[in-house]
């Protein structure tokens, strides 16, 4: 169950504690004769003995904390707080709606027949009911199901639901048809509005944006605020013949909500704060969109689409599970399972890869488990858990296992605010082909074009986290990061944050950290990073104060 709203009390340190051996206790005035009973007023008052272990804040993150806060070297942490289902505000609810039983439509839940048509046919029961209001709910009883198709979600409001993780199985048979798709996709169908260019350029970590023109923009109207991959961008962060594949290409960065209207200083005030400057000189505009897919989600059950080895190979970029274009939905108590299918699935759970978000924001993906994939070769394959061009995507108390880049943002501009909260990362390796039983180590990473200001909070990796320039690799990744934070990052494994710009470590714990760019020379993974990403507690997360920035951030917000 996830409850976010908790805010850590600070302690009354301001920067990290000296190590110490000194034990602070009040022993008042001791008596000279050791012989004297013990008087009252010299016995250790136990009352005023501190036994909790130093705890230390970080530089950035004083008790005084404001989403404004700048040291006096232009050095500053985001306001995080906004990722996930309704950015944290509300609960995921427990009952959204009627039930639709898919055993009632001739689902089969011994995985004897095929079941794609009569869960289909529920989702469509469920779906006309949504749409007359109410929400529903697509339950899938205790049991396993065969599914030789694909399955698919179009209506807001629409659930999934299994009798657990441990009770329901879902099992995908289909092989062919699949590349860069997924066995299960929730999609919206989004279309933006006309351009509204900026008038001014806007400034990172401000909730206002002032246009030329704000007729046609109404409070409560989703937008997109994005600019050009021009030129001028392209030089300005060094990547000129690196960034190729989007050059000339309008991009959203920012998902956000109009909460404000001025037309006399043609202002529109967001929900979320930019989190980049958005210039003028790129063609910076916003545009209204419509089309979220909204209030869905997939819960209480597990998921598998592994098949033969062969075909598992031969495709590429499989997901079990696809959110795509959709606002405030969830994925809660979902886990991968080894697959029954009877052919070479050598006990692997997935195809590919696991769950996707794609152009989505406020998404909450709570405990569950994504592990074991077959393909883990080049191509985008063995991803478990992949966000590309979403906004504000909270994923807590996940584990991923047994893939390539276990936890991974990729694929072009579009990704920033997003969460990674008490997730662990386990056995992330990439093989060079079906042949090949071992491979090499990868990491959990910011994978392509500059993802900004994303938080990995209090998690850990067994494996390693990464965020560096990739040069060439995946058709110009370039420069993958920036402005994002490890916050009491610990597992043992490795770390690299070589971002451009500003990068932050803070707090970690046993971990073998790598932040100066001259150091690697392998694909020249630190070119245009320096300076070297700000590190602060290496080996102190214990003591870090708060455990968690993003729930001390909400906390605040929320007024908790």
């Amino acid at each position: 169950m996830l409850l976010l709203l908790a805010c850590t009390t600070p302690s009354d340190t301001s920067t990290p504690a000296p190590d110490t051996d000194e034990t602070a206790t009040d022993t008042g005035e001791t008596d000279p004769d050791p012989d004297s009973a013990v008087d009252t007023d010299t016995a250790v008052d136990t009352d005023d003995v501190d036994t909790a272990p130093d705890t230390w804040r970080s530089a950035l993150y004083p008790e005084d904390w404001t989403p404004a806060f700048t040291d006096g070297e232009g050095h500053f942490l985001h306001d995080f707080s906004y990722a996930g289902y309704h950015a944290g505000e509300v609960a995921i609810p427990t009952a959204p709606g009627a039930s639709f039983d898919v055993t009632a439509y001739g689902a089969d839940p011994t995985g004897v027949a095929d079941s794609t048509t009569a869960i289909q046919a529920a989702i469509a029961a469920g779906s006309a009911a949504s749409a007359a209001g109410g929400g529903a709910v697509v339950d899938l009883p205790a049991g396993t199901y065969r599914v030789d198709g694909l399955l698919s979600v179009g209506t807001s409001g629409v659930v999934l639901r299994g009798a657990g993780s441990t009770s329901t199985f879902v099992y995908f048979t289909k092989t062919t048809g699949v590349d860069y798709a997924a066995h299960l996709t929730f999609g919206g169908a989004v279309v933006q509005g006309a351009d509204h260019l900026l008038e001014v350029d806007g400034e990172a970590r401000s909730h206002d944006v002032q246009v030329a023109d704000v007729s046609g923009i109404s409070v409560g109207d989703n937008v997109a605020i994005g600019w050009t991959i021009s030129d001028a961008f392209v030089d300005e962060h060094g990547m000129t013949d690196t960034w190729v594949s989007f050059n000339g290409d309008w991009k959203a960065f920012f998902r956000r909500t109009v909460t404000a209207v001025e037309p006399g200083t043609s202002t529109v005030t967001l929900d979320v704060p930019l989190r980049y400057p958005a210039k003028m000189r790129d063609g910076a505009s916003l545009r209204v969109e419509s089309g979220y897919l909204t209030e869905c989600g997939l819960e209480s059950l597990a998921l598998s689409n592994a098949a033969d080895w062969a075909s598992a190979w031969a495709s590429t970029q499989v997901h079990v599970a696809l959110f795509s274009e959709v606002q405030d939905c969830w994925v809660r108590d979902v886990v991968s399972f080894a697959s029954p299918y009877p052919g070479d699935a050598r006990g692997k759970h997935l195809m590919s890869s696991g769950i996707e978000v794609l152009d989505s924001r406020r998404v909450t993906i709570t405990d569950s488990v994504m592990e074991e994939a077959e393909h883990r070769g080049s191509g985008g394959n063995g991803y478990l858990f992949e966000i590309s061009r979403s906004n504000e995507v909270l994923t807590v108390d996940t584990i991923a296992r047994g893939g390539r880049h276990n936890f991974i943002q990729n694929w072009d501009f579009g990704t920033s605010g997003c969460v990674w909260l008490r997730t662990t990362s386990e056995g992330g390796r990439s093989l060079l082909a079906d042949w090949d039983p071992v491979g090499f180590e990868a990491y959990s990473e910011f994978h392509h074009s500059l993802a900004m200001a994303n938080l990995i909070d209090q998690s850990e990796a067994t494996d390693g986290w990464q965020g560096v320039n990739r040069q060439g690799e995946s058709s110009g990744a370039g420069h993958s990061a920036t402005q994002n934070v490890w916050w009491g990052l610990g597992g043992g494994g490795y770390l690299r944050s070589l971002q451009v710009g500003d990068g932050y470590v803070i707090g970690t714990d046993g971990l073998e950290v790598h932040v100066d760019p001259d150091e690697w020379d392998w694909n020249d993974s630190g070119e245009g990073t320096a300076p070297e990403d700000w590190t602060e507690g290496l080996d102190e997360a214990a003591t870090l104060d708060p455990p968690s920035l993003y729930e001390d951030q909400l906390g605040r917000r929320l007024g908790e």
